[in-house]
């Protein structure tokens, strides 16, 4: 099976308070970007393709390997892995696409993604149970709903797609469309998503303190 890596990686560091694109934020020494390409790699994705803030290729190509390809992204998370997916080789059969801001992630949850993929499964993501309460507020910030969160889940990334199917629910997408994840691309065009089990190491650096949390597991 012959699967490519797409890694979201055009995101500014403003909520991380840097002044570079946040994939470039160094973690323990190295870039975000450096550490996720690293774990898809390292997972069984052989081809990566990296979506990048337009203007900034020669900083990431000095910060990863020569046969990674790098484009420029869009002005979304959504335009950005259209970039991806459209540059990805026909001969793929599946593709994971991965945010570039989650650098930990286990290559064993790589590993799991491309299981349910070639077990014929159209589409997987990684997920974590929700151990919080949740509730649903208003506008004036009043609890209005408290969801049974047995069957809630965290969803993240890689998220694995046969190609074709992604491609196709790509193409159904208005071209200004702003979706959360890849998993809700194929969920509007109607595809079943299967889920597999994450990993509490891949979540997301967002905000400095979720930076000083992954610096402190490297070390471990």
């Amino acid at each position: 099976m012959h699967a490519v890596g797409i890694v979201a990686a055009a995101g500014s560091g403003l909520r991380l308070g840097a002044d570079l694109p946040k994939a470039l934020v160094p973690l323990a020494g190295r870039p975000l970007v450096a550490w996720s390409v690293d774990a898809l790699r390292a997972g069984g994705v052989a081809e990566l393709v990296v979506t990048v803030p337009p203007g900034q290729r020669d900083a990431f190509a000095a910060v990863l390997p020569a046969d990674v390809r790098l484009l420029d992204g869009g002005a979304t998370r959504t335009a950005s892995v259209r970039v991806g997916l459209d540059a990805a080789s026909v001969t793929a059969d599946v593709v994971l696409v991965h945010d570039a801001a989650r650098p930990l992630t286990p290559p064993d949850v790589v590993r799991r993604v491309l299981a349910a993929l070639a077990a014929g499964h159209p589409a997987a993501v990684p997920v974590l149970p929700v151990v919080d309460t949740t509730v649903v507020v208003d506008d004036a910030g009043v609890i209005r709903d408290a969801p049974p969160r047995a069957a809630l889940r965290r969803v993240q990334t890689p998220q694995g797609f046969d190609r074709a199917i992604l491609a196709a629910a790509y193409a159904r997408l208005a071209p200004d469309a702003d979706l959360t994840d890849d998993a809700a691309v194929v969920r509007a065009a109607g595809v079943p998503v299967v889920t597999v089990e994450g990993d509490e190491r891949a979540a997301k650096v967002t905000v400095p303190h979720d930076l000083a949390v992954a610096e402190r597991q490297v070390r471990r």
